[in-house]
């Protein structure tokens, strides 16, 4: 690493930077520069309170560090949420890969920018644990653990859990499950027409599992070649940009975040929402305008816990893993309950268990 720097709060003078996240809890927020790759990488720290750090590493594109640097912290305290609601004795992290706006990682360049995350990763020694996330794969994860142990999710054959996705469309199957019963009285998905949108690891996997139980899907991506899993689903397709405006019984956000926007929540015909995609919220205000047009909103971060749940749960056999994965419908409950018995957003009452989960 060529450059590296801890960030206190006159860092986020920057306006684009605070414009988009506004304050900074994190223990550590580190920068730097690949020696290798001449990439940035960025690794943020949340909490360690509850153990080491664990979150994905995200590769993609951004306008400037600015707004990578808004995502990690995003996504790092998305995470301690999600690690403490899941019961696990694990901090929230996030490591980000920067590229340019159709910058491609492929070959050397790749190899080499996911040694410089584990030159990134050992310097916090072992602080932060990578795994996967958008944009890598448990191949890049045996590439970061050639530099350091703090690596989980690496292919099987190399001794690791591989691909946590199946695991994570789990989750937000029990998820979905315990909001149906909400909704419409029946955790049986026959039937309800469900537009999912973000066709990925996760997505596709619900996708499939939903077109057999007999739900009736819209699907949507920005990949048009995803159209012929929709064909052989039988599934409508739309594109990304009506996708909400969908008359569905549930919005299944399974891309990128920041979807649900003021506009698109205000011409949302749903009953729920109810997805795996991180920071689904484009706005804090989020839960409250869903609220009050009538929409449950499922929490991301405790929805989509399932991967956490599988790499994460050390000590635990798979069996035992798989029955904590499924049992995130019965955390869902606990905070539908909290919600409305005390007349506050789901948001609220999912943040009010994690600060209990972390003494606060």
């Amino acid at each position: 690493m060529t450059s590296a720097s801890t960030l206190a709060q006159p860092a986020l003078a920057d306006e684009n930077v605070a414009g988009s996240f506004p304050f900074l809890d994190h223990e550590k927020v580190n920068i730097s520069t690949g020696a290798r790759s001449g990439l940035t990488i960025i690794v943020a720290v949340h909490s360690t309170k509850l153990g080491p750090a664990l979150g994905g590493c995200r590769v993609w594109s951004y306008s400037g560090w600015g707004e990578a640097l808004a995502d990690a912290l995003r996504l790092s305290r998305g995470m301690t949420s999600k690690n403490a609601l899941a019961g696990l004795q694990l901090g929230g992290g996030k490591s980000v890969i920067v590229l340019e706006p159709g910058q491609q990682l492929t070959g050397e360049l790749r190899r080499n920018a996911f040694l410089d995350l584990g030159d990134a990763v050992e310097a916090l020694g072992g602080a932060y644990l990578t795994a996967e996330d958008v944009g890598t794969t448990a191949a890049d994860m045996a590439v970061v653990s050639e530099l350091t142990e703090h690596a989980v999710g690496l292919p099987a054959d190399q001794g690791g859990l591989g691909d946590p996705g199946a695991y994570t469309a789990r989750g937000v199957y029990s998820a979905l499950r315990e909001t149906l019963r909400r909704t419409h009285g029946s955790t049986d998905p026959k039937g309800r027409k469900i537009t999912i949108v973000g066709l990925g690891h996760v997505g596709s996997a619900l996708a499939e599992r939903l077109a057999a139980e007999g739900a009736v899907l819209t699907l949507s991506d920005i990949n048009d070649a995803k159209q012929e899993l929709a064909r052989e689903l039988g599934a409508d397709w739309v594109a990304p940009a009506e996708a909400h405006r969908v008359p569905a019984d549930v919005f299944m956000p399974a891309g990128v975040g920041g979807m649900l926007s003021p506009q698109v929540i205000d011409e949302l015909e749903v009953a729920a929402v109810v997805g795996p995609a991180n920071n689904q919220l484009a706005q804090a205000t989020g839960a409250e305008q869903l609220a009050s047009r009538g929409i449950l909103y499922a929490p991301d971060y405790l929805v989509n816990a399932g991967g956490v749940l599988y790499l994460g749960a050390e000590g635990d056999t798979i069996d035992e893993r798989i029955a904590r994965i499924d049992a995130i419908g019965d955390t869902l409950s606990r905070v539908f309950d909290e919600a409305e018995a005390r007349g506050i957003t789901t948001v609220v009452a999912a943040d009010n268990l994690v600060n209990e989960l972390l003494g606060k």
